[in-house]
């Protein structure tokens, strides 16, 4: 199975692909913490988005194609990651998840982990909470992929809704 943790910044999407790894017994691929190791070890790539998004996608094949199970989660912009998992179906059996919140609950949650992450000053969350609300803005206008598979909206405002043994079903094929 490849479960597809989707939803734009501030949506809970990390925190539920941990909850939902650790729930199926998988591991969680999350895209921002391969991006804050790239920081990490100081990696100096051309474009860090680019090379981060493609050791996601050497990751997960080597998972899928091994016959493991694995959350994967990112901010998977259907125009930007439908090219990288597409393939990927090829190889497993695919389900997506998609966080969504208010985009006032998402703004709160990027200030807080501005202030209590320190890890976060590898990701752009600063600019996209100077970004005037509205179309172009990932909190407002947030494409989710489009792929021919199961999909899942969960609402994170406040939990999960549904919760996350459904979630979980789901993700399993024993909830749809």
């Amino acid at each position: 199975m490849l479960i597809v943790v989707s939803g734009g910044p501030g949506s809970g999407k990390t925190t539920l692909a941990h909850a939902l790894a650790q729930a199926l017994g998988c591991p969680a691929v999350c895209r921002d913490e391969l991006k804050e190791g790239l920081v990490h070890a100081g990696t100096r790539a051309g474009n860090p988005d680019e090379a981060v998004r493609a050791a996601f996608f050497d990751v997960l094949e080597v998972l899928v194609r091994a016959g493991v199970s694995v959350v994967a989660e990112a901010a998977y912009q259907d125009r930007l990651w439908r090219p990288g998992l597409s393939p990927l179906a090829e190889h497993a059996e695919l389900r997506i998840v998609h966080c969504r919140v208010d985009p006032a609950v998402a703004r709160a949650r990027i200030r807080t982990r501005l202030t209590t992450h320190p890890h976060r000053a590898a990701h752009a969350d600063r600019a996209l909470l100077a970004t005037p609300p509205g179309p172009g803005n990932l909190l407002d206008d947030f494409t989710p992929p489009s792929l021919p598979a199961p999909h899942l909206h969960v609402d994170t405002t406040h939990g999960y809704r549904p919760p996350l043994a459904d979630i979980a079903a789901f993700a399993t094929g024993a909830g749809g």
